[in-house]
Formats: structure tokens, C-alpha cells, sequence
């Protein structure tokens, strides 16, 4: 490669959509949990309804749930395997983008550092230039 073209206002402007991608992405893997969790609550159980929830007693710190619980059945369970199975999937998801985010970011920050070391390097080289020995060798007045 012999020259690189970066454009920092190319860059923030890509950035600001796939940031807007990545929140379109989080609020639908949000409703999908949500309904999920609805449709494993809706989906009842097997057992009779005497038997639907385990009755446990003992004292509760205030503001916690109590400790009775449901009973789960098949669609719930099913439910909540897949959820587990995918967790890793949706957090690799999330690690990538944010890396991408990242990584475009730093590599901007570094090109426009470099230009700026560059721009320093030739105005230093510039001043460093003895006028005089170069107009005697071209010729040219003082």
C-alpha cells in the first residue's frame, strides 16, 4: 500500500450509524427475551394446579420476592435452554461490535497522529535547510 486516505468525518459519520445499528440490535434481543419469558409463563405446565407451585416457608427480607415458586413446564424449560445456549452467541455479538467500534476509533486516532508528526517532521526539516548553501549552489541572489 503507498498512501492511506482516511477521512475522519467519513469515519464518525459510519460510526454513528453502526451505533445506531447496535442499539436497533439491543432492543430486539430485549423484546425477544421479554417475549420469551412471556410466552414460557403463558405456556403453563404438565402437573395438576394443587401441584403448580412449590408453597415454602420461611421469612423474607423485605422487598424480596416470596420464596414459593412455580412449577416449569416443558415449553419453559425449552425455553429457557435455548436462551441459555444462545447467551454466548449474543454476547460475542455485542463484543464484536464494541471491538469494531473500537478498533475504528483507535486507528483514526493514530492516522491523524501520525499526520500530525509527519506535518511536524517536514516543517522541522524545512527550518533546519541552510538558504545560504543553497542559493550559492543554484546560483540564485541573495
Amino acid at each position: 500500500m503507498t498512501s492511506w486516505d482516511i477521512k475522519p468525518q467519513g469515519v464518525q459519520g459510519h460510526l454513528k450509524t453502526v451505533g445506531g445499528n447496535a442499539g436497533e440490535l439491543e432492543k430486539a434481543l430485549n423484546e425477544l427475551l421479554t417475549a420469551m419469558s412471556e410466552a414460557a409463563q403463558a405456556a403453563g405446565t404438565a402437573v395438576p394446579g394443587s401441584q403448580a407451585e412449590t408453597k415454602l416457608q420461611g421469612p423474607v427480607p423485605v422487598g424480596q420476592p416470596p420464596l414459593s415458586q412455580k412449577a416449569m413446564g416443558p415449553v419453559a424449560a425449552a425455553l429457557g435452554e435455548y436462551l441459555t445456549a444462545r447467551k454466548p452467541e449474543f454476547k460475542s455479538m455485542a463484543e464484536r461490535i464494541e471491538a469494531c467500534i473500537r478498533g475504528a476509533v483507535l486507528a483514526t486516532n493514530e492516522y491523524l497522529a501520525g499526520d500530525l508528526e509527519q506535518a511536524k517532521a517536514a516543517q522541522d526539516a524545512a527550518r533546519s535547510v541552510n538558504l545560504d548553501l543553497l542559493r550559492e549552489k543554484t546560483g540564485a541572489k541573495k
